[in-house]
């Protein structure tokens, strides 16, 4: 098996190989996995056997159609079904979105779920990745976002949240503030793929804002959620026309067999998904503790069921990756090869506390060469190259030598390229004004809603500052990185007054020819520094744990209500 790891990781662009490939390299039992995000806990015992017990007929006939099983789906979740569509997989989704909605250009952050980048850039669209800094602990700033897009001129919005693979999160007045200023944009994509494992808010979701606006639209997952990745279902929520829109390009049975046992199988037993996603978010806590025990390893905070960590000064993610594999038999998902992050970060799925206790002790003799705690960290490994997962990235970023998008952008502007102007840098006051929100005003604010300071969970308010690398190690870097901040102790200020629609409308043009469109691949310039708004960003009521279904009331947080 040793023999192969290295091979199958670099056969996987931006993601990792299948559990199954990794299966049929070993013995018959695939490894401890601490890679793919899966819910722990559910479906129960009770429900596999359930589920057992009707292979048979399961996969032997035809599943209903799309639309019975996403009546079902609907019904528990209290959605109307003309709003929803169900897919094989978000991934489909995003397929279908990218298809039929984005037509030039897309922003995102990044770090994020890769097909959020590679997806539009393989139909030849134009993707503007916003870089979320390590020196603010990959805090999204939706100001300084929102003036990012006006100065790209960029038609297709997207935020994932929480963010996969830092787990930050934005609370849903501040989601709902960015919608509405983003109005006259062709489309706004929340992606809450892992919200339902979120505590910092009791309502967080905006799937009842998204049906009433014309140009948002809400992406969900099943698989994530009940653990049960391999039988591919998620589902959209938007008004009915975008819907509608989505629904009649999908075919009649893309939902198989087992999608439909499941979804019929939910109402009775919505008590033991409640209680699951409690279970996780007890374990997360206690994971994070276990983690920022071991020196030099930094955990970020998160409200997804995975967290985001920095390995030590000296410590190269691939090789820390391939001697967990090979010789503790643990799965751990290296984040080189995503657009924005490096080989020093990790994502680590949240799994139950006798699996991290076998984390923690393969991380000590990987890191330290010792399971005693406190020992010194080991010489520079040679490992893998930096990949961000996309060729013609990695192409254009070899081309600078390692200097990264400022090195792009100095390149093509030395060439005399066209149209790769560095966009407006934070602070600087060039920018189209953020349109006016369609909603209400925030009583007794004058302009907007102001945008409330971090306070992540269970972790000191000062984030911490990255340690040097030695030159010989430092990772190329797909942003250019910004001088190192400290996480805001009062609230941040708010997002600037909202202009009219049509004056942002009039301005959008002048500000994109100002700084030119990105070519198809090229990450977008002029990296800003973001503000520390995830985590607990406000005092309010503490989460409790989701009583469950049976009533269609009672689902927890699936569609933003309890």
């Amino acid at each position: 098996m040793a023999d192969n790891v290295t091979s199958l990781f670099r056969s996987t662009a931006a993601h990792s190989p299948s559990m199954a490939a990794l299966t049929r390299e070993s013995d018959g039992a695939g490894p401890v996995d601490f890679c793919i995000p899966c819910n722990p806990y559910f479906p129960t015992p009770a429900m596999f056997e359930e589920m057992a017990g009707r292979l048979r007929d399961i996969i032997t006939y035809y599943p209903s159609s799309a639309d019975t099983i996403t009546a079902e789906l609907c019904g528990l979740l209290r959605l109307p079904p003309q709003c929803v569509a169900m897919g094989n997989g978000s991934t489909e989704l995003i397929t279908w979105i990218d298809h039929l909605l984005v037509r030039e250009s897309l922003a995102v952050p990044v770090p994020t779920f890769g097909r959020w980048t590679d997806q539009p850039m393989e139909t030849g669209k134009r993707v503007d990745m916003f870089p979320l800094q390590e020196s603010s602990g990959f805090a999204l700033d939706l100001a300084q976002y929102a003036d990012f897009i006006r100065a790209r001129g960029t038609r297709v919005a997207v935020i994932c949240n929480p963010n996969n693979p830092d787990g930050g999160f934005l609370h849903k007045h501040a989601v709902v503030q960015f919608m509405d200023a983003m109005a006259d944009l062709d489309l706004v994509v929340i992606d809450e793929s892992f919200l339902e494992f979120a505590d910092a808010e009791v309502e967080p979701s905006v799937v009842q804002e998204a049906m009433l606006r014309p140009n948002v639209i809400v992406l969900r997952s099943l698989g994530k959620n009940f653990g049960l990745h391999g039988i591919r279902f998620g589902y959209l929520v938007a008004n009915p026309a975008l819907a509608g829109r989505v629904r009649s390009m999908l075919p009649k049975w893309n939902l198989n067999s087992f999608a439909e046992h499941v979804v019929f199988m939910l109402k009775e037993h919505g008590a033991e998904y409640a209680r699951s996603l409690h279970q996780v978010r007890r374990d997360r806590m206690d994971m994070s503790g276990q983690l920022s025990s071991l020196p030099g390893l930094t955990v970020y905070p998160s409200q997804g069921n995975f967290l985001f960590v920095r390995l030590p000064v000296g410590a190269e993610g691939t090789v820390v990756r391939d001697r967990m594999l090979t010789e503790h038999r643990i799965l751990v998902r290296e984040c080189g090869n995503k657009i924005g992050s490096s080989s020093r970060f990790l994502r680590l799925v949240v799994r139950p506390q006798v699996d991290v206790r076998r984390l923690v002790s393969g991380l000590e003799q990987v890191l330290y060469g010792t399971s005693r705690r406190g020992a010194a960290a080991p010489e520079p490994a040679a490992g893998t190259g930096y990949s961000s997962g996309t060729p013609a990235v990695d192409r254009l970023v070899s081309r600078t030598n390692g200097a990264g998008t400022r090195g792009l952008a100095a390149q093509a502007v030395g060439a005399g390229a066209p149209g790769l102007a560095a966009a407006p840098s934070a602070g600087t006051g060039v920018g189209v004004p953020l349109p006016a929100a369609v909603s209400a005003p925030a009583v007794g604010s004058g302009g907007g809603m102001p945008m409330p300071a971090a306070v992540p969970v269970g972790v000191p308010q000062q984030v911490p500052r990255p340690e040097p690398l030695p030159q010989s190690l430092a990772p190329v870097a797909v942003m250019a990185p910004a001088p190192p901040v400290t996480a805001p102790t009062a609230p941040v200020a708010p997002l600037p007054p909202m202009a009219p629609v049509a004056q942002a409308q009039a301005q959008a043009p002048a500000a994109a020819a100002m700084s030119g469109p990105t070519p198809p691949g090229v990450p977008a310039q002029g990296g800003l520094t973001a503000a520390q708004v995830r985590g607990i960003t406000e005092p309010g009521p503490a989460p409790t744990p989701a009583a469950g279904w049976p009533h269609s009331r009672s689902w927890p947080d699936a569609a933003g209500m309890t």
